[in-house]
């Protein structure tokens, strides 16, 4: 009899540990970090002084072309793109400047684009945390502009934004850059 009750204890207590603890062990296989550096498309930041003295502060995220084609195929011609990967890129600027020539308060924006073969859209929305394109409202643009896309001198293997020091702002992804400029 005393070992079928020690039996039954030890049951018992293994019972309540997988009861409580079960769980916890389930989930933390499930549970992704919610650091930004273990994402397939790492995050980016960039900061930069613009001419006008304004700063500009852009993050977003880089996916890889991975041997894709990029726009017309994984970025559709037409359709409004996140410009990046995961959550909307954000565009950040501290004084009101002009873009392409076409003024932009201060403040924080999504930047989306409309990719076309020939003229993009590059669109500043007041709607800053989004994830992706999928609650985009064209309602919400403050500013679209227009660039023109060219051919890159070297193939882009993760998407890059670079600034220069006359406010130019490239998109740079697989064999395309797209520039706009912010004065």
């Amino acid at each position: 009899m005393p070992l079928i009750r020690t039996r039954l204890v030890r049951l018992s207590v293994f019972l309540l540990l997988l009861l409580f603890l079960g769980p916890l062990i389930a989930c933390s296989d499930q549970q992704k970090p919610a650091d930004k550096p273990g994402r397939p498309s790492p995050p980016a930041t960039l900061t930069t002084r613009v001419p006008g003295g304004a700063t500009l502060t852009i993050s977003y995220s880089r996916p890889s072309a991975k041997d894709r084609t990029v726009f017309g195929g994984l970025v559709p011609y037409g359709q409004v793109w996140r410009t990046g990967a995961n959550e909307a890129t954000t565009f950040t600027i501290n004084q009101d400047v002009t873009v392409q020539g076409q003024p932009l308060p201060a403040g924080k924006y999504a930047l989306f684009t409309i990719p076309a073969e020939k003229e993009w859209t590059i669109i500043f929305n007041k709607t800053a945390t989004q994830w992706g394109a999928y609650e985009y409202q064209a309602a919400d643009d403050v500013l679209r502009v227009q660039a023109r896309p060219a051919a890159s001198p070297q193939t882009v293997e993760r998407f890059t934004i670079t600034t220069g020091a006359t406010g130019q702002v490239t998109l740079a992804w697989e064999k395309i850059r797209v520039s706009f400029v912010v004065k």
